[in-house]
């Protein structure tokens, strides 16, 4: 069995809703943050084409991309 590449598409005429699209999270410089993988930190910079956050953790300095799963403001 192959994966699909792209999810099912929505049918209008489904009595079901339709999948909510996610919410893009928005971090600037000096927010705090916590990762559930690396924990608290705090946002030192941002990439010029608002891809991904440099996010200073303490013990290391983390390139987290876009759509920053697992990161949340505090």
């Amino acid at each position: 069995m192959t994966k699909r590449s792209a999810p099912p598409r929505h049918l209008p005429t489904s009595p079901f809703k339709a999948p909510a699209e996610p919410v893009l999270k928005q971090f600037t410089v000096g927010d705090r943050v916590s990762h559930d993988q690396h924990g608290l930190g705090k946002v030192m910079a941002e990439e010029a084409a608002g891809g991904a956050l440099l996010v200073d953790f303490g013990s290391q300095l983390t390139r987290i991309v876009s759509p920053y799963y697992g990161m949340h403001k505090l």
